[in-house]
């Protein structure tokens, strides 16, 4: 990658010390270990193949793949995973898909509804000037929302409740209004259904999933038939996720999948998914750290902390190999604890790889991705919808 490239592509980020150390390195045999630290590090040739993997996937069983986007928010990726196959991208909020429509994203889905005038007029401008947006609607009251600011012909999906309370019609009759609220409108274009099943994607073991699956699936089956009832079109069933995608496939009710981490894996996924087909996809990000003290006979200092890595989730995990039985806990706001390797010295200034525990959170807190192939790092990539959660 050119470096005046990627210079542009940064903007006022490549002026930055740590920055400009990484842009001098880009190519350069080893530069991979001269990435200051804690960063966000994609192992790209990891990544293309959970993307080419999860696209063939979609492909074998006939279902359109819209990754969703807030696991990554980078407009990069997206691109790699169009070129893969992808029909498009989600986003779980409008100042993502604004983030990511202005670096060039044209076919975004926001999966969350919105409230308010001021936001039915953020989704109106968006609408009319991208090729292919389109929103989540649950109440009446937002279809009159985005009637009222359309100006062109917007497109939407009805959010279903398939049984974790968040978002989302809770039964059909609620659908069958939202229905009639969206057909009443004539700027609004009624595509379908979507059904996500959050708390879900977690769930230990395979048979607990498929469970709950069905059981949610029944539930958008019967909104679909009440949406159909009010001569509401439904040629969208969008929904799904990376946990979830063997049991989605075998129930045959989506026509479209959703998932998002599948591209970076974390160890939250790793220990509910183990074996599982669902799981069979390669940790492609990483947080790197160095070692900063080493004096403690029983653990040493890392420079990744509280503000490095999501607390939701499970533990980082160390992955360079030396490093991989011991254990990471935090050491406040900056620092990492980690216990010694048994029988090994450890030096100050050794770098560890460690798989998040919560993916999505945690590559948010970093404005740049690194991209390394072989132990070079190759690229630098803006998250260009970094912290758009309005």
């Amino acid at each position: 990658m050119d470096r005046a490239i990627v210079r542009a592509h940064l903007g006022p980020l490549a002026d930055k010390p740590h920055m400009a150390l990484a842009i001098a390195q880009l190519g350069e045999p080893g530069s991979a270990d001269t990435i200051p630290t804690p960063a966000a590090v994609i192992d790209l040739d990891a990544f293309d193949r959970n993307v080419a993997r999860m696209a063939a996937r979609a492909k074998a069983a006939g279902l359109a793949l819209r990754p969703h986007a807030k696991s990554h928010k980078c407009a990069a990726l997206i691109r790699r995973q169009l070129a893969a196959g992808a029909v498009g991208v989600c986003c779980a909020k409008l100042a993502e898909a604004e983030a990511l429509a202005a670096a060039g994203i044209g076919q975004i889905l926001v999966t969350s509804p919105i409230a308010g005038a001021s936001s039915a007029s953020r989704a109106a401008r968006l609408a009319a000037s991208l090729p292919d947006f389109r929103i989540v609607v649950d109440h009446p009251d937002a279809a009159a929302e985005l009637g009222a600011a359309a100006t062109s012909p917007i497109q939407v999906v009805i959010d279903i409740d398939v049984g974790m309370g968040r978002t989302g019609c809770h039964d059909a009759e609620q659908a069958a209004a939202v229905a009639r609220a969206v057909l009443s409108q004539p700027n609004l274009r009624l595509l379908g259904v979507q059904g996500y099943g959050g708390a879900w994607q977690h769930m230990e073991g395979a048979n607990a999933r498929a469970s709950a699956v069905a059981e949610g699936m029944q539930k958008l089956t019967a909104a679909i038939a009440a949406v159909r009832g009010v001569r509401g079109t439904v040629n969208v069933v969008t929904g799904g996720g990376t946990g979830t995608f063997a049991a989605d496939t075998a129930q045959g009710v989506l026509n479209e999948v959703q998932p998002g981490s599948f591209a970076f894996m974390d160890t939250e996924y790793r220990d509910a998914l183990k074996a599982d087909p669902d799981g069979e996809f390669e940790q492609a990000a990483t947080i790197v750290s160095t070692v900063i003290t080493a004096n403690h006979p029983k653990w040493v200092t890392l420079d990744a902390g509280l503000k490095a890595f999501s607390t939701d989730g499970p533990m980082p995990r160390p992955l360079t190999p030396r490093f991989a039985a011991c254990r990471y806990r935090f050491f406040g706001d900056e620092h990492g604890m980690l216990s010694r390797p048994e029988g090994a010295p450890v030096a100050r200034g050794e770098r560890i790889a460690l798989a998040p525990g919560h993916i999505d959170p945690t590559l948010d807190r970093y404005d740049v991705f690194h991209l390394v192939q072989d132990g070079v790092l190759v690229d630098i990539v803006r998250v260009d919808a970094r912290g758009a959660s309005q």
